[in-house]
C-alpha cells in the first residue's frame, strides 16, 4: 500500500518551493532531507528542546511538529536564511561568534531563529526578555548567559530585518 502524498508549495527563506511530499512527512525532515537546508536541526522530535526552531509565517514553530502539508503555502525562514545574501554572517551570528554564544552548536540555529525574532519585532530587548524569549530551547553547552550577552551586544547594532515575508497572501 503506497502512502498518500500531496503536492505543497512553500517559500523558503524567500524562494518559491513546491514539493511532492508523503502526507505524514514533517516539516523539519523536508528542510533537511528533501531541500538539503541542513542547518534545522532535529533533537528530541516532540517540541521541547528547540533545536528545529524555524520562523513559519513570521512566528517562530517547532518544525518536529508541523506537517509539511499543513506548513503549505506558508513562508518558512531557516537559520540559513537569516545571514546575509553574500554568504557573510549577519551581526546576530557574529556576535554569537564572538561572545562564544555556541560550543558544540546543536542548539544553535535554533537559539538564533528565536532572538533573530525577538530582534525584528523588540530592536533593544533587555535581559529578561531574551531569558523569555530563551525559555523552551534546551543548551546543554553554554549556560545561556552567553547567548543572552550575545544578544544584547547585537541589539546595539543597525539590524536588517529578519526575512520574514508571508507567503499565504499570494497564491502559489
Amino acid at each position: 500500500m503506497t502512502e498518500p502524498t500531496s503536492t505543497v508549495h512553500l517559500r523558503i527563506n524567500g524562494a518559491d518551493h513546491t514539493v511532492e511530499v508523503t502526507d505524514r512527512l514533517l516539516l523539519c525532515d523536508l528542510l533537511r532531507r528533501d531541500l538539503h537546508l541542513t542547518g534545522t536541526h532535529i533533537g528530541c522530535e516532540v517540541g521541547q528542546c528547540g533545536a528545529c526552531t524555524v520562523l513559519l509565517d513570521s512566528h517562530p514553530a517547532r518544525s518536529c511538529l508541523v506537517l509539511a502539508v499543513a506548513a503549505s503555502g506558508s513562508a518558512v525562514t531557516t537559520v540559513e536564511g537569516i545571514s546575509p545574501a553574500d554568504g557573510s554572517l549577519s551581526h546576530l551570528q557574529e556576535s554569537f561568534r564572538a561572545r562564544h554564544a555556541l560550543q558544540c552548536g546543536f542548539c544553535t540555529p535554533g537559539l538564533l531563529i528565536a532572538v533573530a525574532h525577538l530582534l525584528d519585532h523588540c530592536p533593544t530587548p533587555d535581559r529578561d526578555q531574551v531569558r523569555e524569549v530563551l525559555t523552551g530551547h534546551l543548551c546543554r553547552c553554554t549556560g545561556y548567559q552567553p547567548v543572552i550577552d550575545a544578544t544584547v551586544s547585537a541589539a546595539r547594532l543597525p539590524q536588517p530585518s529578519v526575512r520574514t515575508e508571508s507567503a499565504r497572501s499570494t497564491p502559489p
